[in-house]
């Protein structure tokens, strides 16, 4: 397992006006877990590099050759690992996703109506709440596809929000797939504050296209990563779903849709439905029966 670091790099760039989310992905890219923009400039948090790997000229260049923008202004600061706690809990609050899908972090209330689902959840060092448009988007195409007693993979489930989601929304049986030792906690601790524990399995592993098949057939399998890890699972995702099964992906930049759609297609899905969040975009596929 990985160790905990004992201090964070926190990643400010100043977000050109012709960015198009380009800064976001170079910083995914980078290991970034998760990207916010403050007053114009994108800030990520990236595990403390290994000693003498630090410098803004060094950040600049990688982002450069991810991004092809040059002249970046970039800014270098730290975080305690103790701070990290409090960090996360700024500006979060519930917030209705659809008519009946709630998420809450677990020191709110939210205000319920008849029939709502409330998701519980607090992130810790695992991306995933609902401050986010591609998880907001998978929630959303998730409502109205997931069934009751479906069986369901989450690949990079970050903080299990979505086999949480799933497993309220009536699956039987979800496992959700995540490889960063430091998610797993709160995946985890999200899993048993929803009481879903007896339908939500969390295992510490990457998903590969190898592995990904050995657990199929399934009726149904989400991702909220990125295009870049998901371009490549798009074969493996159509040898693990049933024919006839879905498919919801998030994660993908909007001016990458088009593209992404027509791999998924080659790959054997067939678009159902496109969310669109901000600069983000999520799908809904369908496996031919």
């Amino acid at each position: 397992m990985s160790a905990v670091p004992g201090r964070w790099l926190v990643v400010s760039v100043a977000v050109p006006p012709d960015d198009d989310g380009l800064v976001t992905e170079g910083l995914l890219l980078l290991g970034g877990r998760a990207v916010e923009e403050r007053e114009g400039r994108a800030v990520t948090h990236l595990p403390e590099p290994p000693a003498g790997q630090v410098s803004v000229e060094a950040l600049e260049a990688r982002l450069r050759a991810l991004t092809g923008l040059a002249g970046l202004d970039v800014r270098l600061t730290w975080q305690e690992q103790e701070d990290w706690a409090e960090t996360w809990k700024r500006g979060l609050a519930p917030r209705r996703i659809t008519d009946r899908l709630v998420v809450t972090p677990s020191w709110c209330e939210p205000e319920r109506r008849d029939g709502d689902l409330v998701v519980t959840v607090d992130p810790g060092m695992a991306f995933g709440t609902a401050e986010h448009g591609t998880t907001r988007g998978c929630l959303r195409l998730m409502d109205g596809t997931v069934a009751s007693g479906e069986r369901l993979l989450d690949v990079g489930a970050g903080s299990a929000i979505l086999a949480v989601a799933a497993a309220l929304l009536g699956a039987s049986e979800v496992t959700a797939m995540e490889g960063d030792a430091l998610a797993v906690p709160a995946a985890l601790e999200n899993v048993e504050r929803n009481g879903v524990a007896d339908r939500v399995s969390v295992e510490e592993t990457w998903a590969t296209a190898e592995d990904l098949p050995l657990r199929g057939p399934v009726d149904g399998l989400m991702a909220n990563i990125e295009s870049g890890v998901l371009r490549p699972l798009l074969g493996a995702f159509a040898d693990t779903v049933r024919p006839g099964g879905w498919l919801v992906l998030g994660g993908i930049l909007a001016g990458e849709w088009e593209g992404f759609a027509a791999e998924a297609a080659a790959a054997g899905w067939t678009q159902e439905a496109v969310d669109a969040d901000g600069e983000w975009r999520s799908g809904r596929f369908r496996r031919a029966g």
